[in-house]
């Protein structure tokens, strides 16, 4: 590490405080970027396969354009009148299924979370909370308590409930398809009789419809089915959490839970909103939306801005103007036969999934018994940073690479991505 990475990353811990996370053993001091591109402080280019914030490419002209428009005309809050808002919401929500056409903007995920969670409760009356026992819903204090790999101080909640995360690779009861799905659903059942038990009953089911921080499994669509039914038997709702694999990163659907394959009650939006404009929202049907406002009094002054409004709609508008749900499809593909085809080379590649541009490859000590390679997993996304090449790893055992690129990512950058893994790959042993 350079004397000056390690001053910058001093002043941060004496002005942020301890234990704020970086990426990397060598944190990557960026000072610039365009498109699919990062430059640090060094000059130093880097293909950027892991950011979904900047969705439609680092500092879109469109985009930039869009805030810079607004910023120089008007900004203000909600309680006046502006069309900004109702422009995107209408536009937002003509990308989802009936009933889903209302919304509320905000500034954060963590915040759209927190509403969701208060609109379960506004609508059931309960407040029970099941969640995946390897997932990530944002910061507020309620959100915090849907995470079990960050257990908050003092414990969890008596109203938070925990499943498995579902798991492609190593299915819960050993058989993968149907008999998993009802195996999940059961584990709901589960949990919903756990919860009355402790006097509460079910409010809702909260999840990311692609699974992503447990490592996206490859699931059929209406594998999720049994577990949903389970849920609205015991009164509850759907929360579909769609932060990371909404706005058509998938490639064969704009939004997660249509690839999934169910109508979730209520879906909460976030990072690629406005490509890097902090923004959040949530989305829900009109039953849902009057009954949080007549049980909540609810206003945030920075959510649905006009600048906010403006730099979202025209993220949108970017998103279908210029197909990228379409070169998502098409270049997660090409990208994932070319992981495939390392996979015949590598045998620390146990498993190759992904949909459109959000893929990657499980590393594994052994394909036999599947053992997670989860330090050498670290030591490759490192050494991919070393060369240029910037992704991560997450999932259940620390041990998928991560691979969720900008919208514009091409066949070229797909191109030199596997053959820098290729190459790390080849030089990184899979035991240090």
């Amino acid at each position: 590490m350079t004397p000056e990475t390690q001053a910058l990353l001093d002043r941060r811990a004496r002005l942020l405080g301890p234990n704020v996370s970086v990426f990397y053993d060598e944190p990557v001091h960026v000072v610039r970027g365009q498109g699919v591109w990062l430059w640090d402080s060094d000059g130093n280019k880097y293909l950027d396969c892991y950011n979904n914030v900047p969705h439609v490419g680092h500092c879109h002209p469109r985009v930039v354009e869009a805030i810079a428009m607004q910023a120089a005309t008007l900004n203000t809050h909600t309680r006046y009148l502006h069309e900004g808002i109702l422009d995107y919401v209408e536009a937002l929500t003509a990308t989802f299924d009936a009933p889903l056409d209302t919304a509320i903007l905000t500034c954060t995920g963590s915040e759209a979370n927190d509403i969701a969670l208060r609109m379960a409760q506004a609508v059931t009356g309960n407040t029970g909370v099941i969640a995946t026992d390897h997932t990530y819903h944002g910061n507020t204090m309620a959100v915090s308590q849907l995470s079990r790999t960050n257990p908050p101080p003092g414990g969890y909640w008596d109203n938070m409930a925990f499943v498995p995360a579902p798991d492609s690779y190593r299915p819960l009861g050993g058989v993968p398809g149907p008999a998993h799905a009802q195996a999940f659903a059961a584990a709901v059942q589960g949990q919903i009789e756990a919860l009355a038990e402790r006097g509460h009953r079910l409010a809702c089911l909260i999840l990311c419809p692609y699974f992503a921080n447990e490592g996206f499994p490859s699931l059929e669509a209406g594998w999720l089915a049994p577990a949903v039914e389970t849920v609205r038997c015991a009164g509850g709702i759907v929360i579909a959490d769609e932060v990371q694999p909404g706005f058509g990163r998938l490639g064969s659907h704009f939004w997660g839970h249509q690839k999934a394959g169910i109508l979730p009650d209520v879906v909460t939006l976030g990072k690629p909103m406005a490509n890097g404009h902090p923004v959040g929202g949530v989305v829900t049907g009109p039953e849902t939306m009057a009954a949080f406002r007549e049980r909540f009094r609810y206003f945030n002054t920075f959510g649905g801005n006009p600048v906010s409004a403006a730099a979202a709609l025209a993220t949108l508008k970017v998103v279908q103007d210029e197909g990228l749900m379409e070169n998502s499809r098409a270049v997660g593909e090409y990208a994932r036969e070319g992981l495939r085809e390392l996979a015949a080379q590598h045998e620390c590649i146990g498993d190759v999934r992904g949909s459109g541009l959000f893929f990657g490859a499980e590393m594994v000590l052994d394909r036999t018994d599947k053992t997670p390679a989860t330090a050498f997993a670290k030591r490759v996304a490192n050494a991919m940073r070393q060369r240029g090449v910037l992704l991560n790893f997450l999932g259940i055992h620390y041990n998928t690479l991560k691979i969720r690129p900008p919208m514009p990512f091409s066949r070229d950058n797909a191109d030199q991505l596997i053959e820098t893994l290729d190459g790390v790959l080849s030089d990184t042993p899979l035991l240090p």
